[in-house]
């Protein structure tokens, strides 16, 4: 879990998840779902935020029962759509869930 300090030391990349979300039309608890996948294990590494940022969101949204695709994502985190492959389950699994096998 995080504490609330990291969601102000991590503010900016809340607002582009938020700014993400509003643009593809997630709900709330897609939203806050992603929030809690990022700020439970934020990369260390600068570059490697944005990737980390859109696997929250694509995951967060299948968790919130949402059906979006990897790419749609990707392209409102601007980041490609092969990180999201790539990273998804690795936030499933911070939520304590198995990933689906598909």
């Amino acid at each position: 879990m995080y504490r609330a300090r990291d969601q102000v030391e991590h503010q900016q990349w809340i607002e582009r998840l938020e700014s993400a979300v509003n643009e593809l039309g997630f709900s709330e608890q897609a939203y806050t779902t992603a929030v809690d996948l990022f700020l439970a294990d934020v990369p260390e590494e600068e570059e490697s935020k944005p990737t980390a940022l859109a696997a929250s969101l694509y995951a967060g949204a299948l968790i919130a029962e949402e059906n979006p695709s990897q790419a749609e994502v990707a392209d409102a985190c601007d980041v490609a759509r092969l990180s999201v492959q790539q990273y998804w389950k690795e936030r499933i699994k911070i939520a304590g869930l198995t990933p689906p096998a598909w």
